[in-house]
């Protein structure tokens, strides 16, 4: 089941990832990730919990002054709490949550027959005061299906605009992702379901694909996959794998996702796995001969995009597997020719030598290897 429109992007990483362990950003932080954010063309942001702290209220009642153009929401527990904190900021805008899984509701006391009986006042009260609200079903992926059912039909006949189905510890795979939205979307097809998961087994990114082709109209992501845990769906990567493996283009930058990742990284001072798809330092470096020799033919040889698309280059690493057009290409961008045999021969010992380190050679070291005589520096 295909969505009749383009899928609707929230990000949270001013919620959901800050949340990471550890990870605190300033308001100036803050205001300059929603700057880019709103810079790529983002239409929604969730961009912080109010009842955390009077501060929290601070910072985001300056986040909504900014003049940014897109949609701010705020995140609030399905309390009055809650919501007072959330009005104190002056948004208007809330997406409230109530457990709905039996481990969650034990884990804090309290029964489904609570969640039914608190729903109408609480929905009561934000749609008296919010513009907009969509509601979350915390730890869905785990909860009962029908009762999951009930609870939907119940929070969108009180006011809900929007129901988030939320995979709170990653379980859900592409297949049982893509059954839930069917399944959900047939039984209501009048409601904007949105789906939140986790990546606790790496499968966050498939999932948000999966559930935004299946029935789901928007998903919450951060940059990074920026969270608690083993993190979120990563923005970039749901993005990229919606365009190249679905075919659906939603029109944003790359060179701005990249930047963004960069940025988000150092703030957070998460720093990325090296192979991380679509923005890890390593995610368009390539060391085999045999790529190499086709990837300075067409760079999509061995690649699902070109690099340039989000402002990277495409990187040969010189080691073991390394043959002489890879490396033939390193030396000439550093004004070093060498003749066929040379290189043959430098090649040799380069894969010698990585052998022996367990790891690629730099420029220094590879320098090392050849003899002075075989050197003809470009003029």
């Amino acid at each position: 089941m295909m969505n009749k429109r383009n899928p609707y992007i929230i990000d949270t990483t001013l919620r959901d990832g800050e949340q990471a362990p550890g990870v605190v950003f300033s308001l100036k932080e803050k205001i300059e990730i929603a700057g880019w954010l709103d810079r790529l063309g983002i239409p929604e942001l969730e961009i912080g919990t109010p009842a955390i702290s009077r501060s929290e209220q601070n910072d985001i009642r300056c986040l909504l002054n900014q003049g940014f153009a897109f949609k701010s929401t705020c995140w609030a527990r399905a309390t009055r709490h809650d919501l007072n904190a959330v009005l104190n900021t002056g948004a208007d805008r809330v997406n409230l949550s109530f457990p709905v899984s039996d481990i969650q509701l034990m884990a804090l006391g309290k029964s489904t027959d609570w969640v039914f009986s608190e729903l109408p006042e609480i929905m009561k009260m934000a749609t008296d005061h919010f513009s907009f609200v969509a509601v979350g079903a915390q730890d869905a992926s785990r909860a009962d299906r029908n009762l999951l059912k009930e609870y939907i039909a119940a929070a969108h006949y009180y006011g809900a605009q929007r129901i988030r189905i939320a995979d709170t510890v990653g379980i859900l795979n592409p297949q049982s992702t893509k059954e839930l939205f069917e399944d959900l979307s047939f039984a209501f097809p009048q409601i904007d379901f949105e789906f939140h998961g986790h990546n606790d087994f790496g499968m966050a990114t498939a999932n948000h694909a999966v559930a935004l082709t299946s029935g789901a109209s928007s998903a919450s992501l951060t940059v990074n996959g920026l969270g608690e845990r083993a993190g979120n769906g990563a923005l970039e990567e749901v993005i990229y794998a919606l365009k190249y493996s679905y075919g659906i283009d939603l029109g944003y930058n790359g060179n701005l996702l990249n930047r963004l990742s960069a940025l988000v990284e150092t703030i957070s001072k998460r720093q990325l796995p090296l192979s991380k798809p679509v923005t890890g330092a390593m995610a368009f470096s390539h060391e085999s001969g045999i790529h190499c020799r086709s990837l300075k033919e067409n760079p999509l040889s061995y690649q699902p995009i070109n690099p340039e698309e989000i402002g990277r280059d495409m990187l040969f690493v010189i080691g073991k597997h390394s043959g002489t057009g890879a490396l033939s290409d390193f030396l000439e961008k550093r004004n070093i020719f060498l003749s066929k045999t040379d290189l043959t021969d430098l090649v040799s010992r380069i894969k010698a030598k990585s052998s022996k380190l367990k790891r690629d050679l730099n420029f220094s070291e590879i320098k090392t290897l050849i003899p002075e005589h075989q050197v003809r520096l470009s003029i």
